[in-house]
């Protein structure tokens, strides 16, 4: 059964980092740059990563009053992080990167969704 998330801020919490991480895209420091280009991802394409965190964002904000678009919503970004993990090991672009901003923000998805569930 899907449940108010408690504690709540850990759905918070993703949300505030995939806002910040979406404003500091639209125009990316290099350690972003570097990241997306070692993954060979086209930068015609990156404003679609911006959208994507931008609806991630407002749908965890959203679960907080209706669990299950929080929950959803937590499972797509827990999806997202892993194929930019698979995109990381593909490319053997395996840095700081990869390890910190990469699984780092695949943990505390994971982590944001388990409150909606247990």
């Amino acid at each position: 059964m899907i449940h108010a998330p408690e504690p709540w801020w850990l759905p918070a919490l993703l949300a505030l980092s995939l806002f910040g991480d979406a404003l500091i895209s639209v125009r990316p420091p290099l350690f972003i740059q570097r990241c997306l280009d070692g993954v060979g991802f086209p930068r015609e394409w990156w404003w679609a990563l911006i959208a994507i965190k931008l609806a991630a964002t407002a749908g965890l904000l959203v679960g907080l009053k209706y669990p299950g678009v929080g929950l959803a919503t937590a499972v797509g970004v827990i999806a997202y992080f892993v194929c930019a993990a698979f995109a990381h090991y593909r490319a053997r672009f395996l840095g700081s990167e990869f390890w910190i901003n990469c699984l780092g923000m695949l943990a505390l998805a994971v982590a944001a969704a388990l409150p909606f569930v247990v």
